[in-house]
């Protein structure tokens, strides 16, 4: 069972219903596997593990030129078919920009002469860490590196499949979201009841019905705001999943970094609550984990 956590915009509290989730399912005697897709900004190990056991640096392929081999001006065909730009002809050779490549292997492939080696990018850090019943995964975008989906791929693919997992995806509905909900079994999107959080989520909806995954809405901070919200997931016949209510104690110990469900005993319930519907929507997929 993979259950991505999205949100069409930033500070609605995925992050928050997304570890509080993984903490009710451990609690419940599952294995989890947490796996932080917000490469950019990872911020989940705050909540759940404060420490990891392994750190290591990922790379992608990226193209370098033997220019002994290249056949020069009479030939070109790695610039010409480059969709991303990242060849060009310069000064009599072949330039490469890796931080333009997509690591997509055409340019070797359509070589003549066999003179596109592979050669390396940094992508950044991948981290592990695992604590009784949680097994936590998370990457570090190396400074300056444009991409994030290929560090994404990568941390993704560490995780054990016989988990329930728990993707926190980053915020938006760009290509890091695209590839942090690729093969997810149901995406979870958050909301807030604000003119902001309705417009945002109306974004994330879209991509979501796109992407043709189940999915349903978590209100967060519920009765800080109108019913626009509700009238709009009425309206598209959208399945609300819970309502979490808008809890002055609740921001307190969200900033000294505690969990909800531990914190307050009404929250298990409304986060047993949350697991049931989606298990109602999946077809009870995650309840024989």
């Amino acid at each position: 069972m993979r259950v991505a956590v999205a949100s069409g915009k930033g500070g609605t509290g995925k992050t928050t219903v997304a570890v509080n989730l993984a903490r009710y399912l451990m609690g419940e005697g599952k294995e989890v596997s947490f796996i932080d897709c917000d490469v950019e900004e990872p911020n989940a190990h705050f909540f759940l593990m404060q420490e990891f056991d392994e750190e290591f640096k990922e790379y992608v392929t990226v193209p370098e030129i033997d220019t002994q081999k290249c056949l020069g001006e009479s030939c070109k065909k790695c610039v010409q078919e480059c969709r991303f730009k990242s060849l060009i002809w310069m000064v009599s050779e072949v330039l490469v920009f890796p931080e333009l490549c997509h690591s997509c292997g055409l340019c070797k492939l359509v070589c003549p002469a066999q003179a596109v080696l592979d050669g390396q990018r940094e992508l950044g850090t991948v981290r592990h860490a695992r604590k009784d019943k949680l097994k936590f995964y998370s990457g570090l975008l190396r400074i300056g590196e444009a991409m994030a989906p290929p560090l994404i791929k990568k941390v993704k693919q560490y995780a054990n499949p016989g988990d329930v997992q728990i993707l926190d995806c980053p915020p938006g509905t760009s290509c890091p979201v695209i590839e942090s909900l690729e093969g997810a079994d149901f995406v979870v999107l958050v909301t807030e009841p604000t003119p902001f959080g309705l417009n945002d989520l109306k974004l994330a909806v879209e991509l979501t019905r796109k992407l043709n995954y189940p999915f349903g809405v978590v209100i967060n901070r519920d009765g800080m705001g109108d019913d626009a919200v509700l009238r709009y997931l009425d309206a598209e016949n959208i399945p609300v999943l819970a309502r979490f209510p808008h809890v002055q104690e609740a921001a307190q110990a969200y900033s000294q970094g505690k969990l909800l469900v531990d914190a307050f005993p009404e929250f298990k319930g409304l986060y047993q609550g949350l697991w049931m519907e989606i298990n109602k929507l999946t077809d009870g997929l995650g309840g024989a984990r």
